[in-house]
């Protein structure tokens, strides 16, 4: 610790103008301060022993901090501009060199130049003169300063309490400040700060920010040593509360008796509805309970068991309340179109209004990414008043996860159907099983097989998780499935549910959907209101038709949100106040269009068909190129084709060589040429059975050289002998076609029943044709020509069938 001691008999030294110069590391002298050294360099130890056969006074400067400490030599560019002279008032050497002393400041200097570096540092200085030391707000200033650090002295345990008696009976205010800065706990960056200020005022100020600062710091510290304190306190007063209940039940006899949480746990039990074997399961573990120690590992095991066990709704249900009027309207109000869907709901609801007890199926929402399959379920839980929960089945591969660890596991818990069960607490929420496609399995069990009991309702009414052990009652749970397709579900699984398949929105579904859902929501969600952004009618069709391409709705409110985002960035930036979004300002937010419609500009030459496929995304247009190339009749198919997309090309070039002579085929066509047939995209695998006609199309309309109707696309699987098979999602790939601008197509016969779900306004834009022959297909799809040598006519005509009658 530094010794403070001012020296009146230096109070008026001068120091000469050339002084020596020793650095100073990590420490920084004051005037008046008294400071104990240590000096180690052959430089330094010789500049010690010349100044003491003269007038004993050196220049004290400090070491900047990022001098290089691995270099013993102290350059003047590592030194600050600011030092202190001091006198050598005592100096004694060590057996090694070493140079013991005692030093007291003198004075401030500032440096003017250097004029030796070697064997040591000397310069030339100007003397800093103390300022004036009168005034009021001086002495406000010393008063502040001096009561601060009388605080900190007394908060700190490092200083003495002697040190604040000396800061009092300092009369100076410089003289306090420096002295109280050498003292406190700072950094000598902040020490240096202070020696170089040479105005009064200014110096007390910045003196005064550090003793708050560190006054601060010590308040805080000690509010912390009083609470760790205080809590080791209680803590070991419980310990010895306990230790001495224990000692009487000890010699009252009563240690057998059961503990307060034992008396707990019964009363919850007592209070709860549970099953019969329920209730003695509880019983027995909290027998066993009672007869453990706390500090037992089976301990937590049965107390975390029990508190599962009162936690769980047990015969806890909420009161449904059915009105089929309110049902519907909050159907209508959260949802625009999927009548289908809200018809089944509400026969649904119907049937629990007139028979409470009935065990419903189980429903299966399928159908593409974004067409409303989870909120029509919240909707649901909305409408009858039950509590809703949502569990994601997505990439669950662990059978545990829905029956739960046995509790001989450590961290056992039970499954997340019993876990969602107690979040809702009741025992008849609106369950949501989402992406029940997506269920994985592996070496931990088939999660699709233990979800069998779940959704059985001839079974659920004993639903046994293997943490809790005991059968649970889910018939009362009202459980809802979504899906993007159903070919993955395994049909076991299947068949325990009724399966309500949503299509995609037509385009003026999309922009009613918009007008009264997404815009609303997004300009909230963005902090605008109506007045400042406003869209046109026009504005949401070309953002719908020219920037997304889906069934669903997510790509469309992500679009419409990037264009709030945009405005509002404007109106933040005072750029506008309010903005109206048409068609012309819309690549402004967006950028250039995203869809191109590619369907149109492709059929220019024979051998290219359109087809329609579905994909879980929804429906989708599929361009089929064909070309041949002289060679020895090798067939190559690229564009990932599955198996059962290549056997259908293999179908349709039996059939078109089986009727070469009736289609106008040279019979060495096939021969004498190789076939290259390309699907696009490339990179995208693709199989079904539905691309059938379209490869016999195609295939046809290069061999013939007859080209395909523009503006027609077609969809159905093929046979050898001629026919036209049915094939599925009839709905979402007339809806795929429509959005690409298709108004001809070609569907089986089969499939004429399934245009009843299309809306009655796309209906009447495309003209649909159901052939059930393989010819008749070909009939209707290609241009007609006097033989195939002949350039068909470039006048477009009419089929020969006449289309069916649009209803």
């Amino acid at each position: 610790m530094q010794e403070q001691q001012p020296s009146l008999e230096l109070s008026q030294e001068k120091l000469p103008e050339i002084l020596p110069i020793l650095p100073l590391h990590d420490v920084v002298l004051f005037p008046k301060m008294v400071l104990p050294l240590v000096v180690r360099q052959e430089q330094s130890v010789q500049l010690i022993d010349e100044v003491m056969g003269k007038d004993r006074i050196v220049g004290f400067i400090a070491v900047k901090k990022n001098k290089d400490k691995g270099n013993p030599f102290t350059s003047p560019e590592e030194l600050y501009e600011t030092g202190c002279g001091a006198i050598i008032l005592k100096m004694a050497k060590g057996e090694d060199n070493r140079a013991q002393l005692l030093v007291q400041g003198i004075s401030r200097f500032s440096l003017k130049e250097y004029n030796a570096h070697n064997p040591y540092l000397v310069a030339n200085i100007r003397q800093i003169e103390e300022p004036e030391t009168k005034g009021k707000e001086i002495d406000a200033l010393t008063s502040n300063l001096l009561d601060l650090y009388i605080q900190v002295v007394e908060l700190s345990p490092g200083l003495p309490q002697e040190m604040a008696q000396m800061a009092r009976n300092i009369d100076e205010p410089g003289v306090l400040a420096d002295m109280i800065t050498s003292t406190i706990n700072t950094s000598h960056e902040e020490k240096q700060k202070i020696l170089e200020i040479t105005d009064l005022k200014k110096r007390l100020r910045e003196v005064t920010k550090i003793v708050n600062y560190q006054l601060e710091i010590l308040k805080i510290g000690s509010k912390i040593q009083t609470q760790v304190k205080e809590d080791m306190g209680q803590k070991q007063k419980e310990f010895y509360l306990r230790q001495q209940l224990k000692a009487i039940r000890d010699e009252l006899g009563e240690s057998d008796e059961p503990t307060v949480e034992v008396d707990d746990y019964r009363a919850k039990i007592a209070e709860k509805k549970l099953s019969e074997e329920a209730r003695k399961e509880a019983e027995r573990e909290l027998k066993r309970l009672s007869r453990m120690h706390p500090s037992s590992a089976e301990y937590n095991v049965v107390t975390t068991y029990l508190d599962w066990m009162v936690a769980l709704p047990w015969g806890h249900s909420t009161e449904d309340i059915i009105d089929i009027k309110k049902a519907r309207k909050i159907l209508d109000d959260d949802h625009y179109g999927l009548e289908k869907a809200k018809k089944r709901i509400l026969e649904y609801l119907a049937v629990r209004k007139l028979k409470p007890d009935s065990k419903g199926p189980i429903l299966c929402l399928a159908g593409p990414p974004g067409t409303g399959k989870t909120s029509l379920g919240r909707s649901i839980a909305k409408a009858l008043g039950r509590e809703f929960v949502r569990m994601a089945l997505g990439g669950v591969r662990d059978e545990a996860e829905i029956r739960g660890h046995r509790r001989t596991y450590v961290g056992a818990l039970p499954g997340r159907i019993i876990q969602a069960l107690r979040r809702a607490g009741t025992d008849n929420p609106v369950f949501i099983l989402d992406e029940i496609d997506k269920l994985g399995n592996d070496f931990r069990g088939d999660p699709s097989s233990a979800l069998l009991e779940v959704l059985d309702p001839e079974q659920n009414h004993s639903f046994v998780d293997h943490y809790v052990d005991v059968p649970f009652d889910l018939s009362k749970v009202m459980f809802i499935t979504t899906a993007n397709v159903l070919h993955t579900i395994p049909p076991a699984l299947r068949d325990r549910m009724e399966v309500i398949e949503l299509s995609g929105y037509t385009l003026d579904e999309k922009v009613k959907i918009s007008n009264r859902y997404i815009i609303p929501r997004q300009r909230k969600a963005h902090g605008i209101n109506a007045n400042q952004i406003t869209f046109t009618n026009g504005s949401v069709r070309h953002i719908i038709e020219d920037y997304t391409r889906e069934a669903g709705l997510r790509n469309l409110e992500r679009e419409i949100a990037s264009i709030c985002r945009g405005v509002a960035s404007r109106i933040a930036e005072g750029e506008a106040e309010n903005v109206s979004i048409n068609v012309m300002n819309i690549p402004r937010y967006l950028g250039p269009k995203k869809i191109h419609n590619e369907v149109n500009t492709n059929i220019k030459v024979p051998g290219v068909a359109v087809g329609l496929a579905w994909t879980p995304a929804g429906g989708d247009v599929l361009v089929i190129e064909a070309k041949a190339m002289k060679g020895k009749g090798k067939l190559t198919l690229t564009g990932q084709l599955g198996d059962v997309m290549k056997e259908s090309v293999s179908a349709a070039m039996s059939f078109i060589k089986a009727d070469a002579s009736r289609l106008q085929i040279p019979e060495d066509f096939f021969e004498n040429h190789d076939l290259h047939i390309h699907v696009p995209a490339g990179a995208i695998p693709k199989d079904g059975p539905s691309a059938g006609v379209t490869m016999l199309t195609a295939i046809t309309s290069l061999a013939t050289g007859r080209k395909v109707n523009q503006n027609l696309a077609m969809t159905g699987e093929i046979t050898l002998r001629g026919e036209v098979l049915p094939v599925g999602g009839i709905k979402e790939k007339v809806l795929a076609a429509h959005r690409a601008g298709i108004r001809t197509l070609i569907l089986p016969k089969w499939n004429e029943k399934d245009t009843e779900e299309i809306p009655k306004k796309i209906k009447k834009e495309i003209i649909f044709y159901f052939p059930d022959k393989m010819l008749d297909v070909l009939d209707i799809a290609l241009e007609k020509g006097e033989n195939i040598k002949k350039e068909t006519s470039k006048e477009k005509q009419k089929p020969p069938r006449k289309p069916a009658e649009n209803k």
